[in-house]
């Protein structure tokens, strides 16, 4: 299976907050590529947030703004590509707050939820968060630091597609 797992942490409740992202690439079920980066909000920063991922603005003073990354990142968002999150409406609502805020075009790519993968897929396990699901799979995280729940996303997708075949998968692909 090919696709790229993403993650973002934000600032406040803000759609267009991002303080980091990260990417994790894989190609044949091998994990070939990560990539994290702290970004420097157009926003203030809120203390229950700052509580769950432990990034403050003084964290990202010298960081890049969103659009000077998306430079870098836009290459994994298109039309034949396969973008995953563990809940994938949040990272999406964030990624699209975030390019419209910058007025940046929106791409259009292919998306898939682990989290519903695992509603589907785990029943028995008592809830479907990330730390959940991938403790179910002895994937070690660090939860809420964004390159460690994307490649906890890329691990839980990669065990299912093992487990399940990519068919069983491929009914949860969303095209946006």
């Amino acid at each position: 299976m090919n696709f790229t797992a993403i993650d973002f942490e934000t600032a406040n409740r803000q759609t267009h907050s991002a303080c980091s992202v990260a990417l994790t690439v894989v190609r044949n079920n091998q994990i070939v590529d990560e990539y994290y980066t702290l970004i420097k909000p157009d926003t203030w920063f809120d203390a229950t947030n700052i509580r769950i991922h432990g990034i403050r603005e003084q964290d990202v003073l010298h960081s890049p703004y969103f659009p000077e990354i998306w430079e870098e990142m836009s290459s994994y968002f298109t039309a034949e590509q396969l973008v995953v999150a563990h809940n994938m409406p949040f990272d999406k609502r964030i990624l699209q707050g975030t390019l419209n805020y910058y007025g940046v075009e929106q791409p259009s790519f292919q998306t898939l939820c682990t989290v519903q993968s695992s509603r589907r897929l785990l029943k028995q396990l008592p809830n479907h968060k990330l730390n959940t699901v991938a403790a179910h799979y002895g994937i070690p995280l660090n939860h809420h630091h964004a390159l460690d729940d994307s490649r906890a996303c890329a691990k839980i997708l990669i065990n299912q597609e093992k487990e399940n075949g990519i068919e069983t998968l491929k009914s949860l692909v969303k095209y946006s």
